[in-house]
Order: C-alpha cells, then structure tokens, then sequence
C-alpha cells in the first residue's frame, strides 16, 4: 500500500494552502489526515460535524468535501487573522459556520450538543474539556484527532501529555478506538 492521495482534492485546497504559507501558519493538518477526514466525513449523511481548531481551513476544506448537502459544520478557531483565510476561502458554503472564539469557552456554553463527527485539532477537546467533548459525541459518531506521534515544534513536556491522553482514552470502557502510526499520529474513536 502507498501512502498517496487517490482522491480529488477540494477546490479552495490550493488557494488555502499557498495562502496559509504566505501567513507562515505551520501548524495545518497532514494532507494524509486531511484525506482521511473527507472519507469519515462522507460516513455521516445528514451529519452534524464540530472542528476544534480551525486554523486556516485546509482540513475543513476536505471535510466539507465529503459531507453531503444535508450536513452541517461549526469549526472554531481563536485567532481571527488566521481564521480570515478560512472565511476568505470556504465561508460562503451554506453548511459551515466558522466561529472566531476560545473552543475551551465555546464547549462550556454548548455542552448539550450532539455530533456525529468531531475532529479536535487544539487542545480544547483533545487535552483540555476531552470529557466534555467526548459527551458531545453522538453514540456511533467519530472523534478524531491527530498530531500523536512526536512533532518538530511540540514543546518541552508534550509527549507525556499525548501518552498521557492515549492511556486515557484506552481505559475507557464507552469508546472503541484504533490508533494509526500514520500520517501524524491519527487516533479514530467511536462511542459505543
């Protein structure tokens, strides 16, 4: 097996891309894992999707291309400029709703929510607020994250903190999770 893309990529792909360069945002999503979301995405028709960190919308772009019409997207992000290149891009489609505000604030105000896809890519939801978001997440829904495996710009303390997290998703009985050495590091979990 090859570690390619087999699969069209979004129209506002390249225009995010070199855009995101341009601000020197480095922090986006692996292409691989982008190619992921988009197939988990097409999973849920009719779906109701949260993204945890926005960033400048590349892998909201793959998302969006894989759900149908009848779905819905909310991705939050904290940083308004960076948040910008998004909107500029992928704002004008009808099923997303990009919000510029603090996630961690964002999840405290909506815990009553249900999604059938969640992509946490900061770390509220993912190391901070992680029970709150798996809550969030509908009874068969996917939370996904990535960047597990060690990273260049992962500060002092981090890998503790990602081992950490992964012993405490294995111990929950609630969810059943596959772990990918792949890409960044991709955990796919589902609740049972």
């Amino acid at each position: 097996m090859f570690e390619e893309i087999r699969q069209q990529y979004p129209g506002a792909y390249e225009a995010i891309k070199t855009a995101s360069e341009r601000s020197g945002f480095t922090m986006a999503s692996e292409v691989l894992t982008c190619s992921l979301l988009k197939t988990l995405s097409a999973s849920k028709p009719g779906g109701k999707f949260l993204e945890l960190g926005t960033g400048t919308g590349l892998a909201t772009s793959w998302i969006l291309d894989g759900m149908d019409q009848a779905s819905t997207l909310i991705s939050i992000d904290n940083d308004a400029d960076i948040l910008a290149i998004a909107k500029e891009n992928i704002g004008v489609d009808k099923r997303l709703r990009l919000i510029c505000t603090d996630a961690a604030d964002w999840i405290r105000q909506n815990v009553n929510q249900q999604f059938s896809f969640i992509f946490a890519d900061a770390w509220p939801g993912k190391f901070l607020l992680l029970d709150e978001a798996l809550d969030m997440l509908e009874k068969g829904g996917f939370y996904i994250i990535d960047d597990m495996l060690p990273q260049q710009n992962w500060p002092e303390g981090h890998a503790a903190k990602v081992e950490d997290l992964l012993k405490y998703l294995d111990s929950r009985n609630d969810l059943t999770l596959t772990k990918l050495g792949w890409a960044s590091g991709v955990v796919i979990i589902t609740k049972k």
